[in-house]
């Protein structure tokens, strides 16, 4: 039991490994998943990496973080070909126990021991102590999770939120939405609340303007956005944060989660000010009669560095899906 933890955060583009001593982790490492045929290969190039792949330096337990509905043995990620037996992975590394939960489940397992000053709050609100949170947040996909108190004990949730449907507020979202009706039989949030979402926001503008859409990342569409140098863009981006708020709000009323709605995530950190201007607080609360239930519920952006792996250094004592040696 002296030999180090191996903990990772596994979206559908990047894999965040880092080796575990107690509560501390160390080693960071950033790897590609599509350098890698399988999570095993992923996850013995990072040993390899660090010098922990034989020996008493050699993890003999871990803990995943990984983007997917999980369900039983057999996980297949959402947004990227990886899929595996999590009996046979534990078993080809050797483990004692190995640990898989939702990336955003990680995330809401964190949440309560996040520092202050790595929160930064979007419009007013406060927070009831002991009361549920909401957690979600768009990347390669859109995560979305909670924070359920049970006596003494909290409970991060496992879900797919990311995948009901999209809900739209005006004429403008409707005709956007008449667009990728066309594309997709069931236009989930997920469709337009994540990266590859934000280049389909961006395909349906241009098509209602009938104009022919630049092929563009998302960080380049986001850029023209904030620099004001593309007007599709522009609209694109700011329709992407008024949906996530309408999301947000949805979800804060399904849990009752008056103890806080938190934006996590690769994308919604690095908008900035775009995003602490755009329409999302205004979305966020615009439920008719429940307008003011919303707007004493206070919404904060996670500025975290590594925000999954705090929750991932508690899933050795919390329950979970794990699999262990007979």
């Amino acid at each position: 039991m002296n030999s180090p933890r191996l903990i990772a955060d596994i979206g559908g583009t990047n894999a965040r490994f880092a080796l575990l001593d107690g509560n501390a982790w160390r080693d960071e490492k950033v790897l590609a998943c599509a350098d890698y045929p399988d999570i095993v290969s992923a996850i013995e190039s990072y040993l390899a990496s660090v010098g922990a792949a034989a020996g008493p330096t050699r993890p003999m337990e871990g803990a995943l973080a990984i983007a997917g509905p999980i369900t039983g043995d057999i996980f297949r990620m959402t947004n990227h070909a990886w899929q595996f037996s999590a009996a046979r992975t534990r078993e080809a590394l050797g483990w004692r126990r190995f640990i898989m939960v939702n990336d955003f489940t990680a995330l809401a397992m964190a949440i309560r021991h996040l520092p202050p000053q790595e929160l930064e709050q979007i419009g007013g609100g406060q927070a009831i102590p002991g009361t549920p949170i909401a957690l979600l947040g768009p990347g390669t996909g859109l995560g979305v999770s909670g924070l359920i108190p049970a006596g003494e004990h909290w409970i991060p949730l496992q879900g797919e939120g990311g995948h009901v449907t999209l809900s739209v507020m005006n004429e403008r979202e409707a005709a956007v939405l008449r667009q990728l009706h066309q594309r997709f039989t069931h236009v989930s949030a997920e469709r337009v609340l994540c990266g590859p979402g934000l280049v389909n926001l961006y395909d349906a503008v241009c098509a209602l303007e009938g104009v022919v859409p630049q092929v563009l990342t998302p960080p380049e569409i986001t850029r023209r956005a904030r620099e004001g140098s593309c007007r599709l863009c522009l609209e694109a981006l700011s329709m992407f944060c008024a949906l996530l708020g309408t999301l947000a709000g949805n979800l804060v009323l399904t849990l009752g989660a008056v103890g806080g709605c938190y934006i996590g995530g690769g994308i919604v950190p690095g908008l900035g000010s775009f995003f602490t201007s755009s329409h999302f607080r205004a979305r966020f609360v615009d439920k008719g009669r429940f307008t003011d239930y919303l707007s004493r519920v206070p919404t904060f952006v996670i500025r975290s560095k590594l925000p999954a792996f705090v929750g991932l250094a508690t899933a050795f004592d919390s329950l979970g899906p794990r699999w262990e040696a007979e």
